[in-house]
């Protein structure tokens, strides 16, 4: 059918570019290039991941004391921006202004 389709039409039916029947677009030897070189890059990535820097020993539990000193500055801030305990007689004292004991 797309043969028939090349054969018998003089172009691509719509934008040329999108579509179901869109123009093959041709490989330049920069796409080649540009995709060895990713190919490249991703090999080499692979290598050092495959690598680790620590066992799994020394990974364990590495950066527990970190982790608990940035947890306690992380509360301490919270704590610092909290308002200060606050008695009943300071919220209501506006209240007894005019109250006197010989009244």
């Amino acid at each position: 059918m797309f043969l028939t389709l090349a054969l018998l039409r003089k172009g691509i039916p719509g934008k040329q570019w999108i579509g179901k029947y869109r123009r093959p677009r041709n490989i330049t030897w920069q796409m080649k290039r540009n995709t060895l070189q990713r190919l490249e890059i991703e090999a080499e990535n692979e290598y050092w991941i495959s690598r680790p820097y620590m066992t799994e020993e020394q990974e364990h539990r590495h950066a527990a004391e970190r982790r608990a000193e940035n947890w306690k500055k992380i509360k301490e801030a919270g704590f610092c921006n909290f308002p200060e305990h606050k008695n009943w007689t300071d919220h209501l004292s506006h209240l007894r202004i005019t109250k006197s004991w010989s009244s």
